[in-house]
């Protein structure tokens, strides 16, 4: 133990001495929004036009964006909000903006109580009927006399999870109210996101549509670049490192947090070395550790059927089934959710969930001829069966089926 202290000292005092590397590490933190957006102008401008009528107190059209992870959707409308905001507060516009982050919050009972807490309404955590709740929200909104942007980031987790009643009580909740008016701000990374939406909250959505592509690697060189003179010591990187990243994160879909993190592990790994700069080599090995780190995250942040189906496909392999049909998956994932105490999703849905984890890399699918029978697509796993085991041991129900023997399996081996 004494000789632990001492090392857990060492380690302290040293770090308190401050980074040789680091000036200001939480510029390279997906949440840090500097003070300018390279290659996001025109989407700022597009979103402040869409905004800029509350300022008069006009009701703005319903908006929904779109694009892959780390395309710089949720810094764009947290710049532009945070703008809105200070400026409805220097003209003494009735704004109000309220930002929240659907994965993380999870439910609509906790979605309705962020927006009450917004508005300075206390909502017990558990207890009240959802209907109570969204009433709460209604009666203190019509109070205020305001006009209400209700941000919904990764509002794609919870219509997967959860079904569309949230976005149905919020695009007809304007129709109830007087004295105050509600916008949506949707952010999806699902670009298929309205295939999930009942017809009747597509009709009275009416939205705005706004589409972030991906970064290339000059525009991620810039991102970097911009980053590390507020993140680093002068002189602390390499050259060739912020071309590095930026070429590797290119190559992954053009994701800028994947480009932030790497520079910012690569910083760690060198500082955790005593070594006065980074390097290429820091960028290499940082490489190996974001990578393995973000399957295991990718995993737990699954939606529940998702991992389901996942789960599937682990199962279908253990009974050497290498590469799998849509059927045979859905026909495992069927039982496993009868065993579970789950209501089994369509087919059609299933076979959706199936190609989102296809685009993520969790699973792998190939279209194979089967001559005069036409063709059909194959499913295999796209990661290692003991990185699946190791995530889903953390959930007890999904712990109790990793060893499940299908009974669909089962009768066809008779």
């Amino acid at each position: 133990m004494i000789i632990q202290k001492n090392v857990l000292d060492e380690v302290f005092n040293e770090f308190l001495k401050g980074s040789s590397i680091f000036r200001k590490r939480e510029a390279l933190r997906h949440d840090f929004i500097p003070e300018s957006l390279p290659h996001r102008e025109e989407q700022i401008r597009y979103l402040g036009e869409m905004l800029a009528p509350a300022l008069k107190g006009s009701i703005c059209s319903n908006i929904l964006i779109y694009g892959k992870t780390g395309t710089g959707k949720t810094a764009v409308v947290k710049y532009v909000l945070t703008r809105l905001n200070k400026k409805a507060k220097e003209l003494g516009s009735p704004v109000r903006v309220s930002f929240i982050n659907c994965r993380l919050v999870g439910t609509e009972y906790r979605i309705f109580s962020s927006l009450c807490s917004s508005l300075n309404t206390s909502i017990p955590f558990t207890g009240l009927a959802l209907g109570e709740v969204f009433d709460r929200f209604k009666k203190t909104l019509e109070s205020r006399e305001i006009l209400l942007i209700v941000t919904l980031d990764e509002i794609d987790a919870i219509i997967k999870n959860r079904g569309d009643i949230l976005l149905y009580e919020l695009t007809r909740i304007n129709e109830g109210l007087k004295n105050s008016k509600v916008t949506i701000l949707g952010i999806s990374n699902d670009l298929r996101f309205k295939e999930l939406l009942d017809p009747r909250v597509l009709s009275t959505l009416r939205e705005e549509e706004l589409i972030f592509r991906p970064y290339n690697a000059d525009e991620l060189y810039d991102i970097l670049d911009e980053r590390a003179k507020i993140a680093f010591q002068e002189n602390a990187l390499d050259n060739g490192v912020i071309e590095l990243c930026s070429a590797l994160a290119a190559a992954e879909h053009g994701d800028a947090r994947r480009a932030l993190d790497l520079l910012r592990v690569s910083g760690e790994v060198a500082e955790r070395k005593g070594d006065k700069n980074v390097s290429e080599e820091h960028v290499r090995e940082a490489q190996k550790r974001i990578e393995h780190d973000r399957i295991i995250e990718s995993l737990k942040s699954l939606p529940l059927h998702s991992k389901i189906v996942l789960l599937s496909v682990y199962i279908l392999k253990n009974f050497n089934v290498e590469r799998s049909i849509t059927g045979d998956i859905y026909n495992v994932y069927y039982e496993l959710c009868e065993e579970m105490g789950y209501i089994p999703l369509t087919q059609r849905r299933v076979s959706g969930l199936i190609s989102e984890l296809d685009i993520m890399g969790l699973l792998n699918s190939r279209i194979i001829s089967l001559g005069r029978y036409g063709r059909t697509k194959k499913i295999s796993l796209g990661i290692a069966n003991k990185i699946i085991i190791q995530c889903f041991l953390e959930n007890e129900q999904l712990k109790k089926m990793v060893n499940y023997h299908p009974k669909y399996l089962m009768n066809l081996k008779r």
